[in-house]
């Protein structure tokens, strides 16, 4: 397998795309362990999570990297998971993940705006909720308070105050 080159500095904003093995329809069912992974890792490498949606076989996430380079971040995120999965499924072996992920560097505040959308919409493409928001299935760790039209649905966000949050499809 030939090794994918990623071109971003560690300081870059990316949305990561990554899936589950044969899209085994995992995360949900177990979305408590991810976000407790997610937010260990971020607290552990000190990069900062700006949005992030599961659904069942796979995960968008909104990363800035602070200095900590994407591959490290996302290799950790799995790894833990993956463990925790196990432990808790008593496997002694096998693939949760499949082994690479998508990226894309954000350029701008669109591209930012843009990709923030589509976590948004995301649980909407496929069917799990009528619209964003549905389901408090977003996460921000943002400053401040933000007002989002979608789709013809506002939503007040209070961001100073983590939500977690879970698809139940």
């Amino acid at each position: 397998m030939s090794k994918l080159l990623r071109y971003h500095q560690s300081e870059d904003t990316c949305f990561v795309t990554t899936v589950t093995k044969g899209r085994k329809n995992i995360l949900v069912e177990n979305v408590s362990l991810l976000t407790d992974v997610i937010r260990r890792q971020e607290e552990s490498l000190e990069f900062r999570v700006v949005a992030y949606v599961t659904l069942p076989d796979h995960l968008h996430i909104l990363i800035e990297g602070k200095g900590i380079d994407l591959s490290t971040i996302m290799r950790r995120i799995k790894l833990s998971f993956s463990k925790l999965y196990r432990d808790k499924y008593d496997m002694k072996q096998g693939h949760i993940w499949q082994h690479r992920f998508w990226d894309h560097i954000i350029r701008n505040q669109d591209d930012m705006n843009r990709h923030i959308d589509y976590i948004h919409y995301n649980p909407v493409k496929h069917g799990y909720v009528k619209r964003p928001f549905d389901g408090n299935i977003h996460r921000y760790i943002i400053t401040g308070i933000i007002i989002r039209m979608i789709g013809g649905y506002s939503k007040k966000m209070n961001l100073r105050e983590n939500s977690e949050s879970k698809i139940h499809g």
